[in-house]
């Protein structure tokens, strides 16, 4: 039970029904000063009912609260302020931590059920930018908590493997293409095409007409297609999955849109069947203006099936092969709509599942301010800046610990977490300016400056000696040790509002705010002196060091044990 339960519980039983568990629970505040307590309620909510001055509610439901687990409970003013009983609170955090160690704070809500991913989906025959690094990683992190709180976590790469820019792609290869360069430099070559095409297009508009013809022939089997689309494919995700190693990442699914292309015909005999499909202008539409949403285009005038068919495939795909209990789509924001009119068209077929599909919307990374943009060959190109993170990481492990052992390996982890773990703090909805040089800092609010906490703490524990001890006293009486006991509580919690909002920042942010209150205490208190509180302080530090971990570790991040 943690901090507000405990209080919540009290005050119910005090409240003799005034209000529920769940609505005390809301009204619960921190105070803004800890001089005012650990957490406060304000009375000015029962002044209605009560008929009585907020002052004066407070100090009669003061009178009637069980003080059991409190310091003290006192009513200033209007408000009833709780003062925990540290030494207990931190005795009962710190053993569970230390006995379940990185199992604290698991949680069985999902109760082994499915949720689907569907994260990182880079296009074929284009590198593998900065542009993808969000998907790829919120989506990794969401795995990661919901396998926390009793999920079933299902990683689905949905690549773009399908579509007019095939045709763009090999219109370009058939015009000016060479075969031994792009076996030599596969992606380099391809992206050339890719962006002289899509130059060369704006003033020649037959290149346009010869790329959706390509895509006709592909679509209908052509072998000389399929065989340039299998090439261009096969070679991408030789370098995609070099970089997803690299970064830690693996996948349960790579089926990408070319997978649905023989389940598209099903989705069309069941809108067919429901009279849910229209003609408009030569194109198959269905009408959700009942949903305040445009109509959701079916197929082209010409026949060709667009995003929306096959991602209807995919849905129905997955749900019948996971029966998924969440069903996350971790898209960029600009695809709002679409995934509305998804929604909208599978609860018109009948589906009352669509109402467990979430759209994940993330903001953009820039450069310089500037949108990126493949077509125009504008990206940050995710490989070099990897093992530019790296190099840097290993200069500074160099410049503050010359003698680490295994430091190419150390500086691995430093770098790609440094990389992920700015993407994460951000908050998902909003974008961030990529700047490599700020990532990789071991100052400030960066990745390495949490894992640099960790690995100081491992660092004490192993000139202490250390080794954990079941069912110690913990005091923990001093400012400092009590603000890493209250962060250590709200763990679980933490990862549960993550889960419910979608949102990792909220546990990288977290990350941040234990590291520094370790970092205050370690200034402040004599953590390795041989007296009687040593054990208590090395508990207190243990436990914070396997926080930090499990909370990188929900990142994708990990956490050196020397730096």
């Amino acid at each position: 039970m943690n901090e507000k339960n405990l209080v919540a519980k009290v005050l119910f039983d005090a409240l003799s029904g005034d209000l529920t568990l769940e609505q005390i629970e809301k009204l619960l505040e921190k105070p803004k000063s800890s001089e005012l307590g650990d957490i406060a309620f304000p009375a000015f909510s029962l002044a209605k009912t009560r008929r009585k001055a907020p002052q004066i509610i407070a100090q009669e439901i003061v009178e009637n609260i069980d003080t059991t687990g409190f310091e003290k409970v006192l009513a200033t003013g209007p408000y009833i302020n709780f003062f925990l009983d540290k030494p207990l609170v931190a005795t009962n955090v710190i053993n569970e931590i230390v006995e379940k160690e990185n199992f604290y704070a698991d949680q069985a809500i999902g109760n082994g059920t499915n949720v689907t991913i569907d994260m990182s989906s880079p296009n074929i025959a284009k590198p593998f930018s900065i542009g993808h690094l969000r998907s790829t990683v919120i989506g990794d992190s969401l795995a990661n908590i919901y396998q926390k709180i009793g999920y079933n976590p299902v990683r689905i790469n949905h690549l773009g493997d399908w579509g007019k820019q095939f045709g763009m792609l090999i219109t370009a290869y058939k015009l000016w293409g060479d075969e031994k360069a792009v076996q030599a430099h596969p992606i380099d070559e391809l992206l050339k095409l890719y962006v002289r095409i899509n130059a060369e297009a704006e003033t020649n508009p037959q290149l346009d007409e010869d790329a959706r013809a390509w895509f006709r022939k592909l679509e209908d089997g052509d072998k000389e297609a399929l065989a340039l689309w299998k090439w261009f494919r096969d070679e991408s995700l030789l370098e995609f999955k070099r970089i997803y190693d690299k970064l830690g990442v693996d996948f349960d699914s790579y089926n990408g849109e070319a997978f649905y292309n023989d389940k598209m015909s099903e989705i069309l005999d069941i809108l067919g069947a429901k009279n849910l499909l229209k003609e408009s202008e030569g194109a198959t539409i269905v009408d959700l203006e009942k949903y305040n949403l445009n109509p959701a285009l079916i197929k082209k005038s010409d026949g060709a099936t667009l995003y929306i068919t096959r991602d209807l495939a995919a849905a129905l795909y997955r749900k019948r092969t996971y029966d998924f209990a969440k069903s996350l789509y971790v898209v960029g924001g600009e695809q709002t709509g679409h995934f509305k009119q998804l929604k909208a068209v599978l609860t018109e077929m009948g589906y009352d599942w669509a109402k467990d599909i979430e759209h994940v919307p993330f903001g953009l990374v820039t450069r310089d301010g500037k949108k990126l943009s493949t077509r125009k060959g504008n990206i940050i190109r995710l490989e070099p800046t990897i093992d530019e993170a790296v190099e840097r990481a290993l200069k500074q492990i160099n410049d503050k610990n010359p003698d680490l052992t295994n430091k190419e390996n150390v500086a691995h982890q430093v770098g790609t977490g440094a990389i992920k773990f700015y993407d994460l703090k951000t908050d998902r909805t909003n974008g961030y300016d990529f700047n490599l040089e700020e990532m990789v800092s071991f100052e400030g609010e960066t990745g390495p400056y949490v894992q640099y906490a960790h690995a100081r703490i491992r660092s004490i524990l192993r000139k202490a000696n250390y080794q954990a001890q079941a069912n110690l006293t913990i005091s923990a009486n001093d400012a400092e040790s009590w603000e890493i006991v209250k962060l250590l509580q709200s763990f679980p919690d933490i990862i549960k509002r993550a889960a419910d909002k979608y949102e990792p920042s909220i546990i990288a942010k977290y990350a941040i705010s234990l590291a520094q209150a370790f970092n205050k205490y370690y200034a402040h208190v004599r953590i390795l002196e041989e007296n009687e509180g040593l054990q208590s302080r090395l508990a207190l530090a243990n436990a914070t060091a396997i926080v930090l971990k499990e909370s990188l570790r929900l990142l994708g991040v990990q956490a050196p044990e020397e730096m």
